[in-house]
C-alpha cells in the first residue's frame, strides 16, 4: 500500500533508517514510524472467580475475552482500562494491582503493546452486558472457558501464578481518576516537526 508525506503529499520511498526499513518523503524527510497501539485489559475478580465477556464483535465473536481496549491518544491507560470496565461489564471497577505488559505482535495490523492489570468490583457493583459483549459471566479460575486471544490467555497465565498484590492499588486508581495535565495537542496548520527518537 502506497503511502503519502502528511506535510507536502509526496510519496513516501523506502529507506533503511538505524535498520529498519521505512517510508520517508524525499521532498522534507517527513518519516513514517510504525508505532505499536495501546491496549488495556482488566482480570476483574468476583465472588472467588474472574469476570470474563463473551464478544458481539469481531475479532473472536462468540468467544470469551477480559474486558479492554485500546487507549485513547489522550488518555492514561489505567483510566482507559476503567472505562473499557464500565462499557462492556456496565460495572465500576477499582484497578488492584499491575499483572504486566506485553508485546502483542501482529502481521497485519499494528503490534499492540497491553498493560493488564488485577481489578476488582466497586462495592455494590453488579455485572451485565455492555454493546461489545453477548454476555458476561463470573467463572472459577480452573474452569474458565476458551479465550479469544492468545494475549488475554497469557495474561490469565501470569494472573493465576501471581500472588494477590494490593501494594499500588491507590497509585492505580488515583491515575484512573486523573483528568489529562493537559490538553490533546492541537493539530497545527502548516509544516509538522520531523519526529526524532
Amino acid at each position: 500500500m502506497a503511502h503519502f508525506c502528511v506535510n507536502c503529499g509526496a510519496p513516501l520511498a523506502l529507506q533503511t533508517i538505524e535498520g529498519r526499513e521505512l517510508e520517508v518523503c524525499p521532498k522534507d524527510g517527513y518519516v513514517l514510524w510504525h508505532d505499536p497501539k495501546v491496549a488495556a485489559a482488566v482480570v476483574v475478580e468476583t465472588g472467588g472467580g474472574i469476570v470474563l465477556g463473551r464478544r458481539a464483535i469481531e475479532p473472536g465473536y462468540g468467544l470469551w475475552c477480559l474486558p479492554g481496549g485500546f487507549v485513547d491518544d489522550d488518555e492514561d491507560p489505567a483510566a482507559a482500562a476503567v472505562r473499557e470496565c464500565m462499557e462492556e461489564l456496565n460495572a465500576a471497577v477499582e484497578l488492584t494491582g499491575l499483572l504486566g505488559v506485553y508485546h502483542i505482535a501482529k502481521t497485519t495490523a499494528s503490534s499492540i503493546v497491553g498493560i493488564a492489570y488485577r481489578g476488582r468490583l466497586v462495592d455494590g457493583e453488579s455485572i451485565s452486558a455492555g454493546p461489545e459483549m453477548l454476555e458476561v459471566a463470573g467463572f472459577s479460575p480452573d474452569e474458565l472457558p476458551q479465550i479469544a486471544f492468545p494475549s488475554h490467555q497469557a495474561v490469565l497465565s501470569a494472573y493465576l501464578r501471581s500472588p494477590a498484590q494490593l501494594a499500588g492499588a491507590e497509585l492505580l486508581n488515583a491515575a484512573a481518576a486523573a483528568q489529562p495535565a493537559s490538553p490533546p495537542s492541537p493539530v497545527r496548520e502548516g509544516r509538522r516537526p520531523r519526529r526524532t527518537r
